[in-house]
C-alpha cells in the first residue's frame, strides 16, 4: 500500500479543516509550541518507513510515555499490579479527583494521571535508579540511543503540577502510594517530559504491534499475553474520556498526549504516529484524530 500517497491525499482533504483547538496551556513550556505543526510517520513490521510534514521534529510525548512505563511495571510486578489500578475506562477527565475519592484511592486505569502515578510508584519500588533505568528501557525497545528527558519541560510541569500533587496525596491517604511523594512526582514529571519525533515514536511502539518482540532489541520484551492486555487498555483507555469516540472513528489501539501526539498500532502490520499540537476539549489532538479517522477509512483497515 502506498501510504505516502494516502498521506498526501488526506492532508489535501484536511486543507479546509478548521482546527479550532488550542495548545496545552497549563504547562508553560508547551504554550511555546507552534500550533500549526503537523507530522506523520508510519513504520511497518518489515521495516518500511513512510512520513509526511514535520515528522522529524521532536515534541513532548507527555502521556504517551505512560504506556511504556506500564509495560515496564507489568514485567516487574506481574498480575499483582492490578490490585492497585483498574482496567476500566474512566469516563471522566484524565486528572479527575472525584472518581479517585469514590474508588478509595484505586485509579480506574493506568493511563489516566492517577493510574500513571501508581505505576511510577511501582517502578520507584523496583528500580535502584528509576529515571536512568526507565530511559534505558525506552532506548532499548526503540533502538534509538538518543531519546531522552527534557529537563526544561519537567521543571515546567513541577511548577504547575498542583492537581497531580493532589491526586498522589489523596492516593497516599488511602495507602496506594508506598514511596516518598516527592521522589515519585519527580520521576513522573520526567517520564512525561520525554521528547521524540513522529518517526521515533512510531518505531518505539512497534513493540505493541509485534505482540511484545522488539525488532531493535531482537528479543521478546513482553509476553504475548501482557502485550494483548496493554493493547486492550490502549483501546479502552488511551484517549481519556474520548476513548470510545476514538474507537468508533478510528478503530485502532492507541494513546494520546497533551503535547499533541497520537500513536496507534495495527497488530501485525504497523505503528503510526501523528503530531498536531492543537487539542480539543478532551485534551486530544484535534487534527490528529481527524487524520486517523480518514486514514483508516481510506485504507479500509482497522482491528474491527
Amino acid at each position: 500500500m502506498n501510504y505516502k500517497k494516502i498521506f498526501t491525499k488526506i492532508t489535501n482533504e484536511l486543507a479546509t479543516f478548521k482546527d479550532i483547538g488550542n495548545v496545552a496551556n497549563y504547562i508553560p513550556e508547551l504554550t511555546t509550541v507552534n500550533p500549526n505543526k503537523f507530522g506523520i510517520h508510519l513504520t511497518t513490521l518489515n521495516g518500511k518507513h513512510f512520513n509526511f510534514g514535520d515528522a522529524n521534529e521532536k515534541f513532548s510525548i507527555q502521556s504517551i510515555s505512560k504506556v511504556l512505563s506500564l509495560a515496564m511495571a507489568y514485567n516487574l510486578e506481574g498480575e499483582k499490579l492490578w490490585n492497585r489500578v483498574g482496567v476500566e475506562p474512566s469516563g471522566t477527565p484524565f486528572n479527575s479527583l472525584i472518581q479517585l475519592e469514590t474508588d478509595q484511592g484505586i485509579p480506574r486505569n493506568p493511563l489516566i494521571n492517577a493510574g500513571a502515578l501508581v505505576i511510577a510508584d511501582i517502578l520507584v519500588s523496583h528500580l535502584k535508579n528509576p529515571k536512568k533505568e526507565f530511559i534505558e528501557f525506552v532506548r532499548k525497545v526503540s533502538g534509538i540511543s538518543t531519546i531522552d528527558y527534557c529537563s526544561r519541560i519537567a521543571d515546567s510541569e513541577k511548577i504547575t503540577g498542583y492537581r497531580n500533587k493532589a491526586l498522589i496525596n489523596l492516593m497516599k491517604s488511602f495507602g496506594n502510594i508506598n514511596n516518598d511523594i516527592d521522589i515519585v512526582m519527580d520521576f513522573y514529571f520526567n517520564l512525561c517530559s520525554i521528547e521524540m519525533t513522529c518517526k521515533e515514536l512510531s518505531q518505539t511502539f512497534l513493540l505493541f504491534a509485534t505482540y511484545g518482540i522488539s525488532p531493535f532489541a531482537e528479543e521478546r520484551i513482553l509476553s504475548k499475553s501482557k502485550t494483548k492486555r496493554i493493547n486492550a487498555i490502549m483501546q479502552l483507555c488511551g484517549f481519556y474520556d474520548e476513548a470510545g469516540e476514538f474507537s468508533f472513528k478510528v478503530g485502532l489501539p492507541g494513546k494520546s498526549g497533551v503535547g499533541g501526539g497520537i500513536v496507534a498500532i495495527y497488530p501485525n502490520k504497523y505503528s503510526i504516529a501523528v503530531w498536531s499540537p492543537r487539542l480539543n476539549k478532551k485534551g486530544n489532538s484535534n487534527k490528529g484524530i481527524q487524520f486517523l479517522e480518514l486514514f483508516t477509512t481510506e485504507t479500509e483497515a482497522s482491528i474491527f
